[in-house]
């Protein structure tokens, strides 16, 4: 497989890492507070749901949608995307966003979910599906679309005998994702606040920005338009990296006293504030 490739692989496991772990807080708060069939059921759901939706989709795309449209299209909405993340977590790094923390977000939505007068049932409880089915493909919805478009732009910018495979490539990196965090969710079950999710939606950020203005710009101008092909994307990481970086240092002195104290702990996750 060329570097491309394996980039596509990676950067699916890393988005999805991050959109698994904000669904299964959702999860584990149906199976504690109401019973796990229900809360299964409902993830179970919502996995067949987003799996025909990358099926149907990103077939769709690589059989009907021209080349050069399908990577300025790609680009553009990877651009968007990744700078969505991007903005969060420099926001975050500087001090002006509290850092996302899943264990808050848990105990906060245990208390919605116990004010509701919901508790614990042997039976299926319509309302627990519902919950985790709509948890779990909302954020799922994001790892398919990061699942077509890698997937579709990778078989378009693949060699001949990695032809056709970039959606599947893609979906080995989404379920790698969503194997790892059932795994570890299911031997502590408890929230995954140990997974630097923070900085997970930092890298993440900046790769989707990387790929998109990589893909946008061959959309735009043709694949010989970057100097050594592939090499560019690398030189497109550091770019973003340093441009973050110096954001932060900016925006940092504008913080408040108390955010700002913890701003350069990267990978801590203070309790407190509750981030979205």
């Amino acid at each position: 497989m060329t570097g491309q490739l394996w980039a596509v692989i990676i950067a699916s496991f890393l988005a999805s890492t991050v959109e698994f772990v904000e669904a299964f807080t959702i999860v584990l708060v149906i199976g504690v507070t109401i019973n796990w069939r229900s809360s299964l059921a409902g993830m179970g759901l919502a996995v067949v749901a987003l799996a025909v939706i990358v099926g149907i989709f990103g077939t769709a795309l690589v059989k009907f949608v021209p080349i050069e449209t399908l990577r300025l299209v790609v680009g553009i909405l990877l651009v968007l995307f990744g700078l969505k993340w991007l903005k969060k977590a420099i926001l975050r790094y500087a001090g002006l966003k509290a850092l996302h923390d899943e264990e808050a977000i848990y105990e906060e939505q245990v208390a919605e979910l116990k004010a509701r007068g919901e508790h614990h049932q042997a039976r299926i409880d319509p309302f627990g599906v519902a919950t985790s089915f709509k948890s779990v493909l909302l954020e799922g919805l994001e790892v398919a679309f990061i699942v077509i478009t890698f997937g579709a732009q990778a078989n378009v910018a693949g060699s001949t005998s990695a032809s056709g495979r970039g959606i599947l490539l893609a979906t080995v990196g989404a379920a790698a994702a969503l194997l790892l965090v059932v795994g570890a969710g299911a031997l502590v079950r408890a929230p995954l606040q140990r997974v630097p999710e923070n900085m997970l939606k930092f890298v993440v950020g900046i790769m989707l920005t990387s790929f998109g203005t990589f893909w946008g710009a061959e959309g735009i101008a043709g694949e010989d338009f970057w100097w050594h092909g592939d090499l560019a994307l690398p030189l497109l990481v550091v770019f973003y990296l340093v441009v973050a970086g110096l954001l932060i240092l900016w925006l940092r002195p504008y913080a408040p006293k108390k955010a700002a104290s913890t701003a350069g702990q990267m990978t801590a996750q203070p309790h407190g504030e509750v981030a979205r």
